[in-house]
């Protein structure tokens, strides 16, 4: 509610905004009375001496001054949680800094002790800092040292009071990325980016930004980076938006904890510049998975369900082996196989067991064997996250490790409807109990059930929704292995390296994929079933280790497989949403054989080349709309998809690549290039590639 109070009038908050920046702006080298300043070539931050605040900052490579009113400057923010659970805040703007020393150039050192709070006194807590920038990046370090009865919950810091756009009417929006994408929101309305899906927010404008980073891949406690308008009611003057990461670090009484750093830096250009900023940190931390080699080349997969919670059976064990002799036909390389476990589709988790009503395991397991001998290789869905509640196992064994939430009430999730007119009506779902991650006990039973998997003989598995936990951030259950309240998304990791340790040794070339992997997972779960999205963050991030799953439904998805073939992303046959036989959409299935016949013959450019999306070249188009994106190969030559999502009518695109070398074109029709000097009519619902020779 208070949210919505204050963004009420905003509409036109930023002119304010932007007029007040540029009456503010002052030369950075001349620090006013009262502030240390650090600063390069690159990036200026200002503290105030006697509360330590953050009172200017200002990305000098473009004179961008992102923090321009010392008066709004806020040194933290922190909030303790008694024993009966109730906040008590410890505002940052009632606290003087007992130190802030310049260390270095480079290098400041804070400390606010026996903070003042709102409700409780003083407590006896110490917050130390660091902050230090090197080649324009600005890093925030700081330790809290509770000495106090009651927990520390949460921290705000670093926090800028008075985050400004560079210039009048300039909007703002905060880019985060989750399940494959790159999401975008107005800062204005008030947006928070969790950690649990991005170790990074951008702060993007029209032509620059500012990128902050969690810079812990680890997943140790929940960050969120936050964006807080705000409006003194007595007068406009006070008129900013407030940014600050978030710190749940949960620290107990009489303890000491260290928070994650935090980077700035700004950049210059839109998010392709600041997901650069990303790729920099990633090197120096992410771990290459393996991929089989196999999954190497170009291939598609295709996708069928056997049975919903409803118990439906609606493909045996023993019909399986024709669907795949139906597959290897229509050379579809791999096979997602769903509610083939006990339970059916979204039920019975996280039991592994086959189910009876579908055949016996030996029965399953033999079919598995015959049609991966016919070339198709069958990946088993399956989920861990959760325990099915209508089950006797979770009554008497399961429920011992689920989630609870402060109030010491069960974490779940809601549990999915399909077929029947009652469980489409949400009557009779199977609602499930969310497992505690952090648990080692569990972790072994998981393990235990991922084992089922492997003793079937499939070549992989595909964890649906291993990209998320349901309601549940932390779990306050006791008898879990730690001390409450755990993150839960911490726990993701460590099971992750537990399952793969299990499959290496059955076989190293198992294959994982996730339903949305955050980026951190894919160490693991280098294959992410998210369809095609809006952003083609991953695939931009790291075209090597980064497989991308889209699904293909409709009987003429010419438009949806031109965007496969645009976006750098693996067919995923449906037919009939994953029900269905793959002949069931003969003209799906013929164009998307003539797509991966042009991957296959031009691999170096469309599958083995780094996905570069509109970067690099410059298309323009008469007659209609089309989408581009660009290929650079190992020898640097590059290649142009240019597709034409018209329903009846052809466009002419104009590619222009900066020096190019000789241009020729082919397009899934017409597979064979042909020179052209990189004008091309491209036909309705279709595409064309423009290469260098």
């Amino acid at each position: 509610m208070r949210r919505r109070a204050v963004n009420r009038g905003f509409g036109a908050l930023w002119n304010f905004v932007g007029a007040t920046t540029f009456a503010t702006i002052f030369a950075v080298s001349l620090a006013r009375a009262g502030e240390v300043t650090l600063q390069d070539n690159l990036l200026a931050a200002s503290f105030d001496t006697d509360s330590g605040a953050l009172t200017r900052l200002e990305n000098k490579s473009t004179h961008w001054v992102i923090e321009p009113r010392p008066e709004l400057g806020v040194s933290f923010q922190l909030n303790t949680l008694t024993a009966d659970m109730k906040e008590n805040p410890v505002l940052g703007r009632n606290q003087r800094a007992v130190e802030v020393k310049k260390l270095s150039n480079h290098q400041v050192r804070f400390q606010w002790k026996d903070l003042q709070s709102e409700h409780g006194g003083v407590l006896p807590i110490t917050l130390t800092a660091t902050a230090s920038l090197t080649n324009g990046v600005l890093t925030f370090d700081a330790t809290v040292e509770n000495n106090s009865s009651v927990m520390v919950s949460t921290i705000d810091y670093p926090y800028l009071g008075d985050l400004t756009a560079p210039a009048r009417d300039m909007p703002m929006s905060s880019l985060h990325t989750f399940y494959g994408n790159l999401i975008a929101e107005d800062i204005l309305r008030g947006p928070t980016v969790m950690s649990k899906q991005s170790l990074f927010c951008m702060i993007q404008t029209t032509n620059q930004g500012l990128y902050v980073e969690m810079h812990d891949a680890t997943q140790p406690y929940l960050l969120n980076f936050g964006f807080e308008p705000r409006r003194d009611s007595k007068s406009n003057d006070a008129a900013r938006v407030e940014f600050y990461t978030r710190h749940f670090v949960y620290a107990h009484p009489h303890t000491t904890a260290k928070l994650v750093p935090v980077v700035m830096r700004g950049y210059k250009g839109d998010w392709h510049a600041g997901v650069d900023c990303y790729k920099d940190w990633r090197k120096t931390w992410f771990k290459e998975p393996h991929l089989p080699a196999w999954a190497k080349e170009v291939h598609s997969w295709t996708m069928l369900r056997m049975n919903t919670t409803e118990q439906n059976y609606d493909v045996s064990y023993t019909n399986f082996v024709q669907y795949g002799r139906e597959w290897a036909a229509c050379g579809v390389r791999a096979v997602q196989v769903v509610g083939w476990n006990i339970g059916g589709q979204d039920g019975g988790d996280p039991s592994q067991d086959t189910d009876p009503g579908l055949g016996t395991w030996q029965e399953f397991h033999d079919a598995i064997a015959q049609v991966q001998d016919m070339g198709v290789k069958v990946i088993l869905f399956a989920k861990l996250n959760w325990a099915d509640l209508t089950t006797s196992w979770y009554s008497n064994k399961l429920y011992k490790y689920e989630c609870t939430g402060q109030n010491g009430k069960r974490e779940e999730q809601g549990g999915y409807a399909y077929v029947t007119p009652t469980q489409l009506a949400g009557i009779g779902l199977h609602r499930r109990a969310v497992m505690d991650f952090l648990d080692p006990e569990y972790r072994d039973l998981a393990v235990g059930e991922f084992n089922k998997i492997l003793a079937l003989g499939s070549e992989g598995w595909l964890w649906d929704e291993v990209c998320h936990h349901a309601s549940a951030l932390y779990s306050w259950a006791p008898n879990h292995g730690y001390e409450p309240p755990g993150y839960v998304y911490g726990g993701d990791l460590p099971i992750s390296a537990q399952l793969r340790a299990a499959a290496d040794k059955v076989s190293p070339d198992f294959l994982f994929s996730g339903e949305g992997p955050q980026d951190w997972l894919m160490q693991y779960f280098p294959v992410s079933e998210t369809g095609v999205t809006a952003v083609p963050f991953c695939q931009y991030l790291d075209t090597t280790n980064c497989l991308m799953l889209a699904g293909v439904s409709g009987f003429d998805d010419r438009e949806q497989l031109n965007m496969i073939l645009l976006r750098h992303c693996v067919i995923q046959y449906e037919p009939f949403l994953y029900k269905g036989h793959i002949t069931d959409y003969p003209m799906t299935l013929a164009y998307g054989q003539k797509i991966d016949a042009l991957r296959r013959k031009y691999k170096a450019y469309l599958w083995d080349g780094e996905f570069r999306d509109t970067l690099g070249a410059d298309v323009s188009g008469t007659g209609g709309s089309f989408r581009y994106s660009v290929f650079v190969a190992a020898n640097t030559k590059r290649a142009v998809v240019v597709a034409n999502p018209e329903f009846d009518k052809p466009i002419a695109a104009v590619v222009k690549l900066p020096h190019a070398r000789k241009l020729v074109v082919a397009t899934p029709e017409e597979p064979d290039a042909k020179p052209t000097k990189g004008t091309v009519q491209i036909p309705a619902r279709s595409a064309a590639v423009i290469m260098e020779q």
